[in-house]
Formats: structure tokens, C-alpha cells, sequence
């Protein structure tokens, strides 16, 4: 007898609930269930690959077969449970970093532990849980950004959220600052309901976007976006960009930020999500004196570790080339030029000429920057 056929109607319901109940015993906010038939995802897809908005994303173009038919990816898998932890972290300091273009500003949900790790670690608890209380060997499969799996357009049919203009999802009662998982699992479960988006005519993720990376409602263009430059571009960020990049070295949030629905976010109840190492609002050139050693000495177990000494080294150069003029920024970016690589050298050197054309009473902050401190310092997002 299959783990599929081994509980009847009446006890798969049942099942349905209580895993709802684990998943929040450890430590998920939010717990949905959808079928493994993705609706409507085919045609937007391509278009977008072929739009090459993937940039030099090589793996989004690849077993796009197994993106739009998500059971090919564990055998026998009847539902998929999609799951939600919050990550904002209390006092973000979002205006602080912001407001000041010589302190780094990294993206909130790389500040702590490795997400990949925690949430990982919780699905697989969560699989062991059903597991132990059915007392079958219920084949199961946990991923997080670990496969070719579209967790949005999954999270959005297990009733966790809308696709915003932004492509994130947001809930109405959480906003989008929270992490996407997957359990993949053998059972037929009682499916949720997607929810109503709730967007509207609202556009302020689209107006705020530094780099206008969202081309059109519901599409990224991500090699415009400064999450892409920062993260998953290995080579040299175009200059077209970098100026609008401003004191970003590790991601952005500027589109949450601005996200009315975000003013109903809750702050994390999740430790390992809290800043490590001091890297909220630290100062540029606080950062820039590390060495390779140091670096990986204070990325580890963080998300940051992965763009490489190189890549930070790219990075803050283009922050401090962007912060206000100083003559000790480019004494440091000198000094850092024998042991950087072809590409973080070109930056370097990008980033004096820069220094070089201001002048010291100058506030490098640009007008986009400028009316998202606006909107934080109204209160958005709730407590942060």
C-alpha cells in the first residue's frame, strides 16, 4: 500500500490541519498547501528568458521543464507545502544607512544567519514531524532556492500571498519581508485557496526602483537590478548603474520599503535572523579595511559570503565612490589596489575618479534615495 492510499479522506483533512499546527510550533508563520500543476506560468516564463531579463543567470534557462512541472522534481509527490518565516529584524536602521552615503547598507535578509540553512533545517523537521505522527515512511523533499522550483507562483497558489508589481509576495497581513520554503511530499493533501491580490493602481515600487528594473508591472528586468549587480553578477557592474546604486554593497530593498502593505509587517521572532557581526550601518570604510581573512572570518554562516572577497571588494568600492568626498577614501582605495583582481580594479579606480570630482560639502544622497527616507520616516514599515 502507497503512503498516498495508506490514509483515507477524512484523516488526509485532518492531517492537513495539523501540519499547519507544526509548521508554526517551529517557528513558520504561515503554513499552505497547493497541488503540483502550476497554472499560468508557462507563457511569462519564456517571455522573460527570452527577454534575456534573466542576465548572465545561466541555471534560469536551464530545466525550465522541471520549473513549470514542479512533481518531476520528487517522484510520486502528490502536494507541496509552502511555508513563510518572517525575517525583518528589530531596529533595521533602514533611514540611518540610508540617509547616510558613507555608511554600507545591505539588504535586511543577509544581515544574520544563512536563510538557505535555517529554513532548510525547519522543513526537514517538519517532513520528520508528519512522518512520526502518521507512523509512515512518507517520501519527502525539502528545497530552498535548491532546484529549478518557481517557490513564488507555488507560495501564491498555497494561499500565502499575491504576486506583487515587484514580483514578490505579499500578504496583507505580513507584507513581503519574509523567506519562501518548500516541502515536497508524498500525500494528497487538502489544498488552500489563492488569495485576492490587492495591489490596485499602486505603482510605488515601479517609481522607486533606482535602476528601473521593473520594466512593466509583475516583470524584472534583473539586469537592471541592484540585488543582481550586487549578488549574482560575477563581472564588472555596468556604469550606467552605479551611481543609483549608491551606498548598496549587498542587495536592495528599496521596493519593499516603499510597499504601503509593508507598514503590517511584523518583526522576526527568528534569532538566527538577527544582525551578526555588526553589518547594520556600518561605516564603508569600516568594511573596506577588512582583509580576505577577515572577510571570511566575518561572513561565516552569512549569505554574504558567497559573492566572494572580490565581489565586496567591487562592491564597496562603488559605495565609497558614491559617498561624500574625503580625501582618506581614496588614500583606502588606493591602498587596496595590489591585491584586487582585474574587476575589482577597474572599480577601484572608477571610484576615485569619482571622489575626485566632488567637492566635501557635496550630499552624493540622489532624489530617489531621498523620497524613500521620506516614506520611512512616516512610519513604514511598522516598527522597523
Amino acid at each position: 500500500m502507497t503512503t498516498q492510499t495508506a490514509l483515507n479522506s477524512e484523516q488526509l483533512a485532518q492531517l492537513s490541519i495539523d501540519i499547519k499546527k507544526w509548521g508554526k510550533e517551529l517557528g513558520f508563520q504561515h503554513v499552505g498547501i497547493s497541488s503540483t500543476e502550476l497554472l499560468n506560468q508557462d507563457e511569462a516564463y519564456q517571455k522573460w528568458i527570452k527577454n534575456n531579463y534573466h542576465g548572465d543567470m545561466d541555471y534560469m534557462n536551464r530545466n525550465i521543464d522541471l520549473r513549470l512541472n514542479p512533481a518531476q522534481l520528487h517522484p510520486n509527490t502528490a502536494s507541496i507545502i509552502s511555508v513563510r518565516l518572517d525575517y525583518l529584524p528589530e531596529n533595521a536602521g533602514f533611514s540611518t544607512s540610508l540617509n547616510d552615503p558613507n555608511k554600507a547598507y545591505i539588504s535586511r535578509y543577509a544581515i544574520g544567519r544563512d536563510y538557505h540553512k535555517v529554513l532548510r533545517n525547519k522543513l526537514k523537521q517538519l517532513g520528520q514531524k508528519i512522518e512520526l505522527e502518521t507512523e509512515l515512511n512518507i517520501g519527502f523533499r525539502p528545497f530552498v532556492d535548491s532546484a529549478p522550483v518557481l517557490e513564488r507562483p507555488i507560495a501564491e497558489q498555497a494561499g500565502l500571498g499575491w504576486t506583487g508589481k515587484h514580483t514578490l509576495i505579499i500578504h496583507k497581513d505580513a507584507g513581503s519581508w519574509f523567506f519562501l520554503g518548500e516541502l515536497f511530499i508524498n500525500l494528497p493533501l487538502v489544498e488552500d485557496q489563492p488569495v485576492q491580490e490587492e495591489c490596485g493602481n499602486c505603482v510605488a515600487c515601479i517609481t522607486i526602483c533606482p535602476t528601473a528594473a521593473i520594466v512593466e508591472p509583475y516583470v524584472v528586468d534583473a539586469r537592471k537590478c541592484i540585488s543582481y549587480l550586487t549578488i549574482e553578477l560575477q563581472g564588472s557592474i555596468p556604469v550606467e548603474y552605479r551611481e543609483a546604486i549608491g551606498n548598496r554593497i549587498y542587495g536592495c530593498d528599496d521596493c519593499q520599503l516603499v510597499c504601503p502593505w509593508n507598514r503590517y509587517a511584523d518583526l522576526s521572532q527568528e534569532k538566527d535572523f538577527e544582525q551578526r557581526h555588526g553589518l547594520l550601518s556600518q561605516d564603508l570604510l569600516a568594511l573596506w579595511q577588512w582583509d580576505e581573512e577577515t572577510f571570511l572570518t566575518k561572513t561565516q554562516g552569512s549569505p554574504i559570503r558567497r559573492i566572494g572577497y572580490q565581489r565586496w571588494l567591487r562592491n564597496l568600492a562603488i559605495g565609497i565612490g558614491n559617498s561624500s568626498f574625503n580625501p582618506a577614501n581614496i588614500a583606502a582605495l588606493e591602498s587596496k589596489l595590489v591585491q584586487a583582481d582585474e574587476i575589482a580594479a577597474e572599480h577601484i579606480n572608477w571610484a576615485i575618479a569619482q571622489q575626485q570630482l566632488k567637492q566635501s560639502n557635496e550630499n552624493p544622497v540622489n532624489k530617489k534615495t531621498a523620497r524613500l527616507i521620506r516614506v520611512i520616516e512616516k512610519g513604514l514599515p511598522r516598527d522597523a
